[in-house]
């Protein structure tokens, strides 16, 4: 079966509601596009699990707080197509602005505590953004199970708390994170990065190693995982810190007590290029 492209939410509504009706389960991998293997690991991932495999790529205005940012975000709409006919996805939406927010709209969706550390107290109103493009996007695909990748985690905390607190009938699954050989989280926004950043940007990996390193040594206090995880990415004067924390993998707030359930994360800039990345501390990579 040829890969179907579909630009319209109504389109995509009422092919939901076939697919639906004939019994098939449906599976949402949603993206921003510039695809790399980490996308194409999400499809297989969703392959697993249902009928249909649908992607989704649409550059979300809404959860960028810097207009350069949203303006410079990479845009690869024919290779992404043909990344996705060779994974063997069944349809991609691709949407306009217009599409996912008509004129006139009003309406967002916020979820407030587990949205306001991290990457919510660096980047105001971005989780407000993602949230409410989610949400949309699974009313319009009426997918039975989504999958996200693991490396925005904050991101995937906030999907699983929403879609629980708004009752809406779909399994959000987390997939792992892709890397390099060297460690680095693979990234759309790694095509930023000259050889020089790139080298650089290891520092993010590398002061995850370090907190979970102590981890493993029997380092159980918080605050001395965060400080060892600090201090390794202090090291390179060429990044600069957003945040390092150890948080809770659930609450995403600072642990006191660290389990091997508890994640490293942390946010930095490679010269103008914002990366995130995290780690399980009782499962390094």
């Amino acid at each position: 079966m040829a890969m179907e492209r579909i630009d319209t939410t109504a389109a995509l509504q009422a092919l939901a509601h076939a697919e639906r009706c004939a019994g098939r389960r449906i599976a949402l991998v949603p993206t921003m596009g510039a695809l790399h293997a980490g996308h194409v690991s999400l499809v297989k991932i969703a392959r697993e699990r249902a009928d249909r495999v649908w992607l989704s790529i649409f550059v979300n205005p809404t959860q960028f707080d810097d207009p350069r940012d949203l303006a410079a975000y990479p845009r690869t709409l024919e290779a992404d197509l043909a990344i996705c006919r060779d994974a063997g996805v069944d349809a991609v939406f691709t949407p306009d602005a217009a599409q996912m927010y008509p004129a006139g709209a009003q309406t967002s969706v916020e979820v407030d505590e587990l949205a306001a550390p991290l990457c919510g107290a660096a980047r105001p109103g971005h989780f407000r953004g993602v949230a409410t493009v989610v949400t949309k996007l699974l009313v319009a695909a009426q997918p039975h199970v989504a999958v996200f990748g693991e490396k925005d985690y904050q991101q995937l905390a906030v999907i699983r708390r929403l879609v629980r607190d708004l009752l809406l009938p779909v399994e959000i699954v987390g997939a792992p994170t892709v890397r390099e050989p060297d460690g680095l989280a693979l990234s759309s926004r790694n095509s930023y990065l000259d050889k020089s950043a790139r080298a650089s940007a290891l520092a993010l990996v590398e002061s995850l190693r370090a907190a979970a390193r102590a981890f493993a040594q029997g380092e159980r206090r918080g605050d001395a995982l965060t400080a060892e995880g600090a201090s390794s990415i202090a090291a390179h004067p060429e990044v600069s810190v957003d945040y390092f924390a150890v948080v809770d993998a659930v609450a995403m707030q600072p642990v006191v007590d660290a389990t091997p359930e508890s994640v490293g994360i942390v946010a930095a800039r490679v010269g103008k290029t914002r990366l995130i990345d995290n780690m399980v501390l009782g499962q390094p990579e």
